[in-house]
């Protein structure tokens, strides 16, 4: 059975069970699936459909936006196309496409290349400016972009950082090394800030507007 949402033409696949009520969700192929009782027919299916097109139709966007960036890979402020291919042993980075063997391949990619180059990062940066000894932590953050306790001696830097392109990161770092001269944002702060990073106040609005990085 075929529907038409949005001005495309939706196939519609139907999972008969024993449950009383009616359930609609989109697949990873962007396929209605509908979920009901073998006693409702189909023509009493294509009128739930007509009558709930609108909301059907959000959920469409909704899954057709999700199965788009589930096929795009930002690294280092590049974009990339993902390709699966199971045959292959390691990651293939080719003319703006990435080739893996899986989702769980890519994860650990990532993951082992973030804390590879934010470490070679910040161990170049200590050797320009001088702070005590800290620990690096990286973990996924909401609303910031690093974290410095000058008081345990850490930074905490944000994973998503790994999207962005370099100089981005170093901004990141230098930010957050300078607080364990300055603990707020004074002007003194920025002061040190400009000594290592002169054009932070670009820096800046790159990250909050989001740039190289889709939303």
């Amino acid at each position: 059975m075929e529907v038409i949402l949005n001005n495309e033409k939706i196939n519609v696949n139907i999972i008969r069970k024993n449950n009383k009520n009616i359930y609609f969700r989109f697949d990873d192929n962007l396929n209605l699936v509908i979920t009901a009782n073998r006693r409702v027919s189909e023509r009493e299916l294509l009128k739930l459909i007509t009558k709930n097109a609108k909301s059907l139709e959000r959920l469409y966007k909704k899954a057709l936006n999700k199965q788009q960036s589930d096929t795009k890979f930002w690294y280092l402020g590049l974009n990339y196309e993902i390709n699966y291919d199971e045959n292959i042993k390691e990651i293939i980075f080719n003319n703006g496409v990435i080739t893996c063997q899986n989702q769980d391949m890519l994860n650990k990619f990532l993951k082992n290349k973030t804390k590879e180059i934010f470490t070679y990062e910040v161990n170049n940066l200590k050797e320009i400016i001088k702070t005590p000894e800290f620990s690096l932590r990286i973990r996924k953050m909401k609303t910031r972009w690093g974290v410095c306790n000058y008081k345990s001696n850490t930074i905490t830097l944000n994973s998503e950082l790994i999207k962005y392109p370099k100089d981005l990161l170093r901004y990141v770092i230098i930010h957050e090394m300078c607080h364990f001269y300055h603990h707020d944002h004074s002007e003194h702060f920025w002061q040190m800030v400009s000594i290592y990073y002169p054009n932070y106040k670009e820096a800046r609005k790159r990250l909050n507007n989001g740039n190289n990085v889709p939303n």
